[in-house]
């Protein structure tokens, strides 16, 4: 698993704008960036969207304003869910980035596989990420939801 002081592993994570398509490249993507990404394990999945996504929505303005740059949502999910559940959120200023094959997720070493209920998914964590290089992690217990909500990274900025 990625640890604090670790770069991020290279990767390409697609999104889905109203110019179409983009596939962004991780190294690129956070190349001299303060960047808040949290992953969860599903789009319209309950504590996702009633807890999760919502949070950090709601505190975009409180990030961006202690120098965030970047709030990424992620999710092994397609460009397309991604797209549509941030639409559903109200989310304009969230990234909401999909990691279609979960390649990402299991270079980061947060893959968990959920049998039949949907296969491989990511954890639910939060890091802050500094130029390219994870400063905060916070990793989730399986079906807990406490320590990569946005409150928590916000007071740890």
């Amino acid at each position: 698993m990625i640890a604090q002081g670790q770069r991020l592993p290279e990767g390409t994570l697609s999104e889905l704008t109203a110019d179409g398509m983009v596939e962004h490249q991780v190294r690129e993507l956070f190349a001299k960036k303060k960047a808040v990404m949290f992953a969860v394990p599903g789009a319209f999945t309950p504590t996702c969207s009633n807890a999760h996504l919502p949070g950090y929505v709601a505190l975009a303005d409180e990030f961006k304003a202690r120098g965030v740059e970047l709030i990424i949502c992620l999710a092994v999910n397609d460009a397309f869910v991604m797209k549509a559940w941030g639409d559903d959120q109200n989310a304009s200023e969230i990234m909401m980035l999909a990691d279609g094959n979960g390649a990402f997720t299991k270079a980061l070493g947060l893959e968990f596989d959920t049998g039949s209920f949907g296969g491989l998914r990511s954890r639910r964590y939060a890091m802050l990420v500094e130029d390219g290089v994870v400063t905060l992690l916070n990793v989730e217990a399986p079906k807990a939801f406490e320590i990569s909500d946005a409150r928590t990274m916000l007071a740890a900025l």
